[in-house]
């Protein structure tokens, strides 16, 4: 299926894309209970929590930071009408791993929902603000089907969970004597964020003309897009009809990591080039240096944060 044309031409050299090794790095979220979001964030999804004050906890594993939560109790919950996050994915090494996330999630929290997208096998659940989460892991990938045009295919197909359940209680000799019982293992890290907005040609403009994503699998009202042939680092999605920009609590922003300099320096090449072919409406995309990288708020008020290794 074919995504419907962008105001802007998409580049077609790979050397205007992002480098295979791209990954996503820290997502952040504003939050008015940190003490009850922190303790689902280290209770049910199993990250550890490695830095704490008054007003934010920082999150992760094996010491790597993976989430950062910031109290902001004076900021509105964001409107159902606002762009933001749908959820943040937590990809797992294992299918024991993902079974030992079950085990938690059913035992102190409550699964919203559970799907084999042939890539993957993922739970999702809500955190206590609302917020979207994802619990997955992939399959390997010379198993992921592919479509005639080249683009990574994931259907929506019921997970066994029985299977899934049974992954974790093999690794654990039915004796629960595990490391995954109570915490993500070592090689957990954020998968993919997959968000709302008002716009999927914008989303294209920004996220795949400008940072430089392979656009990958689409649909009617979504878009999947990549560094390297992965199955999505991005989704964005017009599936609730959000109209108006984020403002409320929820997504703070989130990080995409290049491996380098150079690739650091094409992202900024490409988005100076798409602001300067939407010169009508240039204030919809605000592009900011960082000590670190750059951070970019696009039009739909959503920042990602652009940096190296």
């Amino acid at each position: 299926m074919s995504p419907p044309p962008s105001d802007a031409s998409t580049p077609s050299s790979p050397s205007d894309r992002l480098p295979a090794d791209t990954r996503l790095g820290r997502t952040a979220l504003r939050v008015a209970d940190l003490d009850a979001t922190t303790a689902f964030y280290r209770d049910v999804v199993g990250l550890a929590v490695l830095d704490r004050d008054g007003d934010r906890a920082t999150l992760g594993v094996d010491e790597t930071p993976l989430l950062v939560l910031d109290r902001d109790g004076d900021r509105p919950a964001r409107d159902r009408t606002e762009a933001g996050l749908f959820h943040v994915a937590f990809r797992v090494p294992s299918r024991a791993a993902l079974g030992a996330a079950l085990a938690r999630v059913r035992e102190r929290w409550r699964l919203g929902g559970a799907s084999d997208h042939r890539v993957s096998e993922a739970l999702y659940l809500d955190d206590p603000e609302g917020n979207g989460v994802e619990i997955y892991r992939d399959r390997p990938r010379e198993s992921w089907p592919v479509a005639a045009d080249g683009t990574v295919n994931m259907p929506t197909e019921p997970l066994d969970l029985d299977a899934v359940a049974a992954a974790a209680a093999d690794e654990t000799d039915g004796t629960g004597d595990s490391d995954l019982v109570d915490r993500a293992p070592s090689g957990t890290d954020v998968g993919h964020v997959h968000l709302e907005v008002t716009s999927l040609a914008a989303f294209e403009a920004i996220y795949v003309d400008g940072i430089g994503f392979e656009l990958g699998m689409t649909g009617p009202e979504v878009r999947f897009v990549a560094a390297g042939g992965y199955h999505h680092h991005l989704a964005a999605n017009t599936w609730r009809g959000r109209t108006d920009p984020a403002t409320g609590r929820g997504l703070a922003w989130f990080e995409v990591v290049v491996p380098d300099a150079a690739a650091l320096a094409g992202v900024r090449e490409r988005l100076d080039a798409v602001g300067d072919r939407r010169q009508d409406d240039r204030d919809d995309v605000g592009v900011v240096e960082r000590d670190d990288g750059i951070e970019v708020t696009d039009c739909d008020g959503i920042v990602v944060r652009v940096r190296t290794e």
